[in-house]
């Protein structure tokens, strides 16, 4: 049995056009810097990869890095605080506290004794170099 569906694209239309309109009005304060996912590129090389991770703000004590096998975990905790004062009392007050996570899979092992790290100007920078590949190696029957 054939099945028709009405396409109507001028609902689409408007309904992306609204789409978030009402749940983050406008002039609705941006979330902080820290919330949001930390831009991370990862480029490969002969020997290596190469993978630089914006962490603007991070303390170099905060950050901490794992290697098992073929994966990389980056994991930073955030602490960001302002306060404004005029006149010795406190206008406004701000606090955020918070964990960023980011774990990758990368296509071959990674050497972790080897691996090297970075981080100047709010940009972590890891060198992970690839393992030695390992021949396969024949098991004779006896």
């Amino acid at each position: 049995m054939a099945q028709l569906i009405r396409n109507e694209p001028f609902d689409d239309l408007i309904s992306n056009l609204f789409q978030g309109f009402l749940v983050r009005p406008v002039g609705a304060t941006p979330q902080p810097a820290a919330a949001r996912p930390f831009s991370v590129e990862v480029s490969e090389e002969d020997k290596a990869y190469v993978l630089h991770a914006e962490l603007p703000g991070v303390a170099r004590d905060d950050i901490h890095v794992s290697i098992d096998g073929n994966e990389v975990t980056i994991s930073a905790e955030v602490r960001n605080q302002r306060e404004e004062r005029k006149e010795g009392r406190v206008l406004r007050s701000e606090r955020y506290y918070g964990k960023l996570y980011r774990a990758f899979q990368l296509g071959d092992a990674i050497d972790e004794s080897a691996s090297e790290a970075k981080y100047a100007d709010g940009v972590l920078e890891l060198r992970l170099p690839k393992k030695a590949a390992t021949s396969a190696r024949r098991i004779e029957i006896r």
